[in-house]
């Protein structure tokens, strides 16, 4: 059988509800491993959050981060950092539009550092995981490096008057998904950078085609990923648009159904 590169999103994926890995898909993914199959993580987080499932696969390939927006080794500096942050003035421009819907709070990520435009002990816990804020306040004045992403908890009520405005003003310099619950939050990269552009990155360094691509999501951030692999795998929690678009649909995130499709297809 030829090599795979399997690609795992984590939340709503290879994550159940309490965000633990189940043994039956962790014996599935290691298994694949050890069958000479290349298995990434590739996720929305940040490093600093996506790192302790890393380790507990005994991971040793490149990951996905932000969204695609920071491809790079956890372990090997010599691999190199694909980092494709957006302006900064891009930035700025999104910041006031914050300020103009009346935004409840941004965090503003700079590779595994971010800045923050009011405390919030809540956030810092979330978002964090045990790293503090650069900076807490007026963000133009403390950002001084182009960001990889920009979040933004926006009010309910405009959320969806927020995201109109996004796409209608900004879709040329930004792309923009919004995460579930219980975190609505709008998730901002530089446009053309997504979870597709950044496997890609992974697959030619091992010199994998697409069709030996094999990948999981469930939600807006996984649709070009999962249209980008050869064979693209909606979890049974998938929102409807994902599950439409892919190869095929397996079960749960809670029954274990990235175990189902490796022992099928491995």
């Amino acid at each position: 059988m030829s090599k795979k590169l399997i690609a795992l999103d984590l939340d709503g994926t290879l994550l159940n509800r309490e965000k633990k890995i189940s043994p039956r898909t962790k014996r599935a993914v290691q298994r694949a491993i050890q069958d000479g199959h290349h298995v990434c993580i590739a996720t929305g987080r940040p490093f600093r959050s996506s790192v302790q499932y890393y380790r507990e696969l005994g991971l040793t390939t490149p990951m996905v981060n932000f969204n695609g927006a920071l491809v790079h080794h956890a372990d090997d500096a010599n691999w190199g950092s694909h980092h494709f942050p957006m302006d900064r003035e891009t930035a700025f421009a999104i910041l006031d539009v914050c300020e103009q819907f009346q935004a409840e709070n941004v965090i503003v990520e700079v590779k595994d550092d971010y800045y923050l435009k009011q405390h919030d002990e809540n956030l810092i816990r979330f978002m964090g995981d045990g790293h503090s804020p650069l900076g807490v306040g007026h963000i133009p004045s403390l950002l001084t490096e182009h960001p990889t992403s920009v979040l933004i908890y926006p009010q309910k009520a405009n959320l969806r008057e927020l995201r109109d405005h996004l796409s209608q003003f900004h879709a040329d310099v930004v792309e923009h998904r919004l995460w579930g619950a219980p975190w609505h939050v709008i998730e901002i990269v530089k446009a053309g950078v997504n979870k597709a552009t950044g496997l890609q990155v992974i697959a030619d360094h091992f010199g994998i085609e697409r069709e030996h691509i094999i990948a999981f999501g469930d939600e807006d951030n996984d649709l070009e990923m999962i249209e980008f692999a050869g064979y693209g795998v909606a979890m049974g929690n998938a929102n409807p648009i994902l599950k439409s678009i892919a190869n095929h649909i397996t079960d749960t995130n809670d029954n274990d159904g990235i175990a189902f499709v490796l022992e099928k297809l491995l």
